[in-house]
């Protein structure tokens, strides 16, 4: 049996997501100037709403359906982050290797996302 799971923080996807927010903020710090109020801002949000949205299907649980909204929030934030990676690559904002390595993580993160989506009923608080 796996290890009892008190926090957002604690979750294997959540880390990967922030881990991977970070990277995003660090790596856009570089990108054009005439990107911050559109790409830059862009990809910093959705990658940022996929934890967010995490967060809060884990305060959800006490409700099937606001648990698996959120979860499914958080996966097409991660599948829009995916979209904003190939648009910095395609401008030479990101090289190859960067955005590969980010694309691969939020495949992974959306695979998560899904695996908890499925398995919704042990995630759930029981009164």
């Amino acid at each position: 049996m796996g290890k009892l799971i008190r926090s957002h923080e604690e979750l294997d996807v959540y880390q990967m997501a922030f881990e991977a927010a970070m990277q995003i903020f660090t790596l856009t710090k570089d990108f054009p100037r005439e990107e911050t109020y559109a790409l830059t801002d862009q990809i910093r949000r959705s990658s940022r709403s996929v934890c967010a949205n995490i967060a809060e299907a884990w305060r959800r649980r006490r409700y099937a359906n606001a648990f698996a909204n959120r979860l499914n929030i958080a996966e097409a934030e991660a599948a829009e982050t995916q979209t904003w990676l190939q648009t910095a690559l395609t401008c030479g904002y990101l090289n190859k290797e960067q955005a590969a390595s980010l694309h691969q993580t939020y495949n992974h993160i959306i695979g998560k996302l899904v695996r908890m989506y499925r398995s919704a009923d042990t995630w759930l608080l029981k009164d």
